[in-house]
């Protein structure tokens, strides 16, 4: 998939976590809802560090792209290494490590011990990525013909406003986690499902996606998961434009409404 649709799927997904928690008795705060739908949707771009051209090697300049080279150099080192002989060789690292849903807990586990650890900057640095790499995927269009610069002031504008209000008591800094000291802990979880939605729209596409590695599956540990290849689509097709889009953004609204008791 391409970044605005794995950014609108990350924000769909987690407006879909909303509604189920509603239905379940323990709907969020509307900040985390807002929160977390965009920190969603920035997550949502963040396997495509293994790939130079992807969106997420523009959105921070030099430090972005450099990243990216490096990242893609790492996870072809590990697809190397850990290969079994049914797995192709490959010329690069993209769609491998950053890829499966080991990676997404990691980042996810990693983002929460960072805001546990690193206190309200450690915070506002969380934000202020996932919202910058938010407006690049939901606001691509807008973004493209923008100042980096520009794009940076929003997140971290953005960041400093939204920690402000999530602070305030009631409206979720200590969602799920209310012992002294553990607010923010959930941040992780937003990262973690934006990376499993990137990989599923992933999935869906002609090369698949290994989420599974390092499970082996017969002679492969990077198994290509995905539907039957009848059923699968190129990225930036029609399907994607046409269905998926428009899919992921009523899904999103159905779910934003379920979450805050309108439906």
């Amino acid at each position: 998939m391409m970044g605005p649709a794995h950014s609108l799927s990350g924000a769909a997904a987690w407006l879909g976590v909303g509604a189920a928690a509603a239905a379940a008795g323990h709907g969020m705060p509307w900040p985390v809802l807002v929160v977390g739908a965009l920190i969603c949707a920035g997550a949502a771009l963040a396997p495509d560090l293994d790939h130079k051209a992807a969106t997420i090697s523009r959105a921070f300049g030099p430090v972005s792209r450099t990243l990216c080279e490096i990242v893609d150099k790492l996870s072809y080192a590990v697809y190397k290494a850990t290969r079994k002989p049914g797995d192709p060789r490959r010329s690069g690292g993209h769609r491998t490590l950053t890829h499966t849903w080991l990676w997404a807990v990691l980042t996810g586990a990693g983002a929460s011990a960072l805001a546990y650890a690193g206190g309200r900057w450690a915070v506002l640095a969380i934000l202020f990525v996932h919202l910058v790499l938010a407006v690049e995927g939901l606001l691509w269009r807008a973004a493209r013909v923008s100042s980096d610069v520009l794009v940076w002031l929003l997140g971290a504008t953005s960041a400093w406003l939204l920690a402000d209000v999530l602070d305030r008591p009631g409206n979720g800094a200590d969602w799920l986690f209310t012992a002294p000291g553990q607010e923010y802990l959930w941040l992780g979880l937003p990262i973690v499902l934006g990376a499993l939605v990137h990989d599923i729209g992933d999935a869906l596409t002609v090369s698949g996606c290994p989420i599974l590695w390092p499970i082996p599956l017969g002679r492969k540990r990077w198994y290509p998961i995905g539907p039957p290849k009848a059923m699968r689509f190129r990225a930036g097709s029609w399907v994607e434009l046409k269905v998926l889009m428009p899919a992921f953004m009523v899904l999103g609204g159905v779910g934003a409404a379920a979450a805050l008791g309108v439906i």
